[in-house]
C-alpha cells in the first residue's frame, strides 16, 4: 500500500505585513497568487511544497499607481489588467502580456509571479530589461529595491532570498514607441524560442533592448543600445542600419540547442526581430519611408 501523502500546511493572509510575518515564521511556505507556474509543477509531481502562502487576499499587491515618471505595478496585478489598463503608458509590457497563455491564463497569471519564477523564456521579462525597471522587494526586516538588470543570477534563480516577496515592479513610462516579438510555434499559449524588446527614448535619444528565452538568464544587448541613430536626420535610417542592430543584437544572445530550436535559430531569428523591431520603432517615431 502506498504511504500517504503529508497534507500542506496553507497560509491565507488578510494583508502584506501579515504575509511577510507568516513567510519569516514558515520560510519553507512556497508564496502563491495566480500559481499558474506552481500548479502546473505540482500537478506533474515536479514539486511538493510543505506549506503555501495565498496572497490573493492582499489588495496592496493587485493595485497599480501612477508614480509621475513611471507606473508602480503590484506583483499580484494580472497580465489581463495589465493590457486593458496600461497599455498606453506601457506598450511594450502590454504587447509581453497579450502573448502569455490563454485568456484564462492572463486572468490569473501575476507580473509577480513571472519575475519569481525567473525563467529565461518569461514573456514578461525582455520589456522590463528594455525599459529599464526596477523590482521592490519586502521581507519582516525591511523594503530594497533592485534593478531588472541586476535581479536575474542564472536560469529560473534571481536574488530573492528566504523570507522575500516580490510587492512591485516599477516600470518607467514609455517615452516613445516600443516593441515586443515573440518567436513560436504560434503567438500565444506557447513557451517562447525567442523574444525580444525594444523601447525607443524620444527624449533621451536612447535606445533599450531585452532578449528572452537566448541565455541562461534574460538579457539586454548593450552593444546594440549604443548603435548610432540618426536621431537629428531621421530620413538617413535605412536598411543597413536596422540589419547592423540586429547582428548586435543575435550577438548579445547566449542561447543552446534544446526541443524548442536550436542555437543557430534563436540567434537568427533575433536578427530579423531586432531589425524588424527598430523599423518598427523608427517609422513610429519618424515616419519615415525607410522604416518600413
Amino acid at each position: 500500500m502506498t504511504a500517504p501523502q503529508a497534507t500542506a500546511s496553507f497560509y491565507r493572509p488578510a494583508d502584506l505585513g501579515e504575509a511577510l510575518r507568516d513567510l519569516a515564521a514558515h520560510p519553507e511556505a512556497v508564496p502563491v497568487a495566480g500559481g499558474t507556474d506552481l500548479m502546473v509543477a505540482v500537478n506533474y509531481r515536479h514539486t511538493r511544497p510543505a506549506a503555501m502562502l495565498d496572497l490573493t487576499r492582499i489588495a496592496e499587491l493587485r493595485a497599480w499607481s501612477d508614480e509621475g515618471a513611471a507606473i508602480r505595478i503590484g506583483s499580484g496585478v494580472t497580465y489581463a489588467r495589465i493590457c486593458a489598463e496600461l497599455a498606453t503608458v506601457l506598450p511594450g509590457l502590454a504587447a509581453a502580456a497579450r502573448t502569455v497563455g490563454s485568456p484564462q491564463i492572463r486572468n490569473r497569471g501575476t507580473l509577480g509571479g513571472n519575475l519569481a519564477t525567473a525563467s529565461p523564456a518569461g514573456d514578461g521579462h525582455p520589456p522590463l530589461l528594455a525599459t529599464g525597471a526596477t523590482i521592490e522587494i519586502a521581507s519582516a526586516a525591511g523594503r530594497r529595491t533592485v534593478p531588472i538588470a541586476d535581479f536575474f543570477t542564472g536560469p529560473k534563480r534571481s536574488v530573492l532570498e528566504p523570507g522575500e516577496l516580490i510587492t512591485a515592479v516599477i516600470v518607467p513610462k514609455a517615452l516613445g514607441p516600443q516593441q515586443f516579438l515573440k518567436v513560436g510555434t504560434r503567438n500565444a499559449m506557447v513557451i517562447a524560442v525567442c523574444s525580444l524588446a525594444v523601447a525607443l527614448d524620444l527624449d533621451a535619444r536612447r535606445l533599450g533592448t531585452g532578449i528572452g528565452s537566448a541565455g541562461p538568464t534574460p538579457l539586454t544587448a548593450p552593444d546594440a543600445d549604443r548603435i548610432e541613430l540618426p536621431w537629428a536626420r531621421p530620413d538617413l535610417f535605412n536598411d543597413a542600419l536596422a540589419e547592423e542592430f540586429g547582428r548586435r543584437v543575435a550577438a548579445a544572445a547566449r542561447p543552446i540547442d534544446d526541443v524548442r530550436g536550436t542555437a543557430a535559430y534563436r540567434r537568427h531569428a533575433l536578427a530579423v526581430c531586432a531589425a524588424r523591431a527598430l523599423r518598427r520603432v523608427w517609422t513610429a517615431a519618424h515616419g519615415t519611408e525607410a522604416g518600413r
